[in-house]
């Protein structure tokens, strides 16, 4: 039975392991009080309103997180998925089943599996190596190699987050000099998607601290507004200049001659440089490219797939249509309205087409920005050696 609890993130004191940047909330960390280890999340859904924290003690708890978009984005969910290995193995549940729930909570966020997998090698080396010991003392020690290896990978992308920020400015200086930048973006792609500033979102960051930065135009993102919710808050937490926009009205910011630059995150690359990210991107590239806008994406290499062979193969979670025939508000109480239920703005029994991603050929991205760099023209081979490179310097 899942196990999950909330609480105000005044009520628990911070973990040494990662502690958050000046004017960033902490969304994810690993505590240990006395009744046992827990995983600790910022629940996504309450922001902008509250910051409530989940308090997850299962693995099961942790799927349910991921599922309701309670912990969301790419590299956070490469994260979550290991440190909900290193739980189940901590609270003596079975890992096996943790690990396929874990891996298949979000089909289209490669990165999901990338950590779950991660977390499970460590584990399962540690117990092999333990063989024929006490087995109580090699299930401990195969605990803490979990955690060891979730860990890690909480530190490497707050390491290739701060990366990306260096490569895509570097990129923004070359293909717009002078700076006064004015870059649209979608959905969210802060520190709430990762272990250190994020993708997309740390790139216009750091564009304005250098004071390069004139606007970040900011999508709502639909079905569920990450991009008024989260980046909207991300934006006026880090005191950018920033204005929010519906999905729809971009065309004519792009017609108005007012976007320099898109930056968007990405939850897979196939092997042939195809992105999946949230639904609306691939209009923005479209859009893009009829204005000679140059259309970046920026993402961590475990979110390149070399298995998937091209965009045709990605599956694309579909969601729920409720999020789209109803307007929910879980922490503000309305007269007549359940908590946590919607209110209906579409006659009842309506069907939603409701994809939470969709896929950009290659030849729309101007370029890929990783820690290791930006590919651009973005072809397979480039993709495949990038890749190569990281796992040489990684290994070595």
């Amino acid at each position: 039975m899942a196990d999950q609890y909330a609480q105000s993130s005044e009520d628990i004191q911070l973990s040494e392991d990662i502690q958050p940047k000046t004017n960033d909330v902490q969304a994810i960390r690993w505590e240990e009080p006395a009744e046992g280890p827990v995983l600790v999340l910022l629940d996504q859904t309450r922001l902008p309103a509250e910051e409530v924290e989940l308090v997850c003690t299962d693995p099961q708890a942790l799927v349910q997180a991921i599922r309701s978009l309670a912990v969301r984005g790419a590299p956070l969910l490469g994260i979550a998925g290991a440190y909900g290995v290193a739980l189940a193995a901590a609270r003596g549940f079975d890992v096996r089943q943790a690990v396929d729930a874990l891996a298949s909570a979000r089909p289209t966020a490669v990165n999901l599996a990338y950590g779950v997998r991660r977390a499970e090698a460590a584990y399962r080396s540690a117990l092999e190596s333990g063989a024929g010991a006490d087995a109580e003392a090699v299930r401990e020690r195969a605990a803490a190699a979990a955690l060891a290896a979730a860990r890690a990978l909480h530190q490497e992308d707050a390491a290739a987050s701060t990366r990306m920020a260096e490569h895509g400015m570097r990129l923004l200086d070359e293909l717009l000099p002078g700076g006064n930048h004015r870059i649209l973006t979608h959905c969210n792609t802060g520190a709430l998607v990762s272990g250190g500033e994020g993708t997309a979102f740390a790139v216009a960051r750091a564009a304005h601290r250098a004071g390069r930065l004139r606007r970040l135009w900011v999508d709502e993102t639909r079905p569920l507004l990450q991009g008024a919710r989260l980046t909207a808050y991300e934006a006026a937490r880090s005191g950018m200049a920033y204005t929010l926009l519906t999905d729809n009205a971009a065309g004519s910011l792009f017609a108005a001659g007012e976007v320099d630059a898109v930056l968007i995150g990405a939850d897979r690359i196939a092997a042939d440089g195809s992105v999946a990210n949230k639904v609306g991107s691939y209009p923005l590239a479209v859009l893009a490219r009829y204005h000679h806008v140059p259309f970046i994406v920026v993402a961590p290499v475990t979110t390149v797939d070399l298995a998937t062979p091209d965009g045709a193969s990605i599956e694309v979670e579909q969601r729920p249509g409720h999020e789209v025939t109803e307007l929910t508000a879980p922490q503000v109480p309305l007269a007549g309205v359940e908590a946590g239920g919607g209110i209906p703005v579409a006659p009842l029994g309506t069907q939603a087409y409701n994809p939470a991603f969709d896929v950009t050929p290659p030849d729309l991205v101007t370029a890929i920005v990783t820690e290791w760099g930006a590919l651009a023209p973005v072809t397979g081979e480039g993709l495949s050696e990038l890749c190569s490179r990281s796992r040489q310097v990684t290994m070595s």
